[in-house]
């Protein structure tokens, strides 16, 4: 099957700077995820049907508008979902085609599918943006409602061992994801895995409540506050005193 005829489903996609990795970047958002995470902001990416069947070659030639500008800035292309590695075949054949143009690529997912990542996709992947979720399994389970921690460890190490960098992201949800052992469980976890280049302590937000009134469907976060200054603080140093550069 060529690059032409490969199909993915893709949700949307927009440029941005400095939140999917370096410099500017050309983001997709691909649809479809097997993890129903209480902080989603973007439930309507949950289902492949809920996106556009795009073949690798439409998706470059939108991509090819932005092209100069993204190299100029020192960006990429970032693929997300959803859970991009829903769709291996299909990131596969785009980053392959961004390599063939000199483009930097970065592969946003939460691991918990890597094992479903051939090898021929590591190879043009030239950074992996890991969201671990939780550093424990029960609370895995809690953020998540389904699955478990090990794939993610499992697909990071794999990582490691193939010399790719790895942005580490981590949601802090206060009453959810901020418990002393679950935080030193993830520190535990970034500290270990050898081509983890930053952490990214993310602080929760309800952006996304409006997507949810929008489906029809209950926000489970809808009371949660933002973390404040403090308990960023407090996690972020936790990481720090592992020798992690934390942002």
């Amino acid at each position: 099957m060529t690059a032409e005829t490969i199909t993915g489903s893709v949700h949307s996609f927009d440029v941005s700077t400095g939140v999917d990795g370096p410099g500017t970047r050309f983001v997709a958002f691909l649809a479809g995820c097997p993890l129903r995470c209480q902080y989603c902001h973007s439930p309507d990416t949950w289902y492949r049907r809920s996106g556009r069947p795009t073949t690798a070659d439409d998706l470059m030639a939108e991509i090819a508008r932005y092209e100069r500008f993204i190299k100029v800035a020192r960006g990429g292309v970032t693929l997300s979902g959803g859970e991009a590695l829903q769709q291996p075949e299909f990131v596969r054949a785009v980053f392959t085609r961004c390599h063939e143009r000199g483009i930097h690529t970065a592969l946003d997912t939460s691991g918990y599918l890597g094992a479903k990542a051939p090898d021929e996709l590591l190879d043009v992947t030239d950074l992996v943006l890991l969201d671990v979720k939780a550093g424990d399994e029960e609370t895995y389970h809690r953020v998540t409602r389904t699955g478990t921690l090990e794939p993610t460890v499992t697909f990071a190490h794999r990582l490691a061992d193939r010399g790719i960098p790895i942005w580490i992201r981590f949601v802090l949800v206060p009453g959810l994801t901020d418990g002393d052992g679950n935080v030193e469980a993830v520190a535990d976890i970034a500290a270990s895995i050898t081509s983890v280049e930053r952490v990214e302590v993310l602080p929760f937000h309800r952006l996304g409540a409006a997507k949810y009134a929008a489906l029809d469907l209950p926000f489970p976060l809808a009371r949660t506050p933002a973390p404040d200054a403090g308990l960023l603080d407090r996690v972020r140093g936790r990481f720090r005193a592992r020798g992690l550069t934390v942002y």
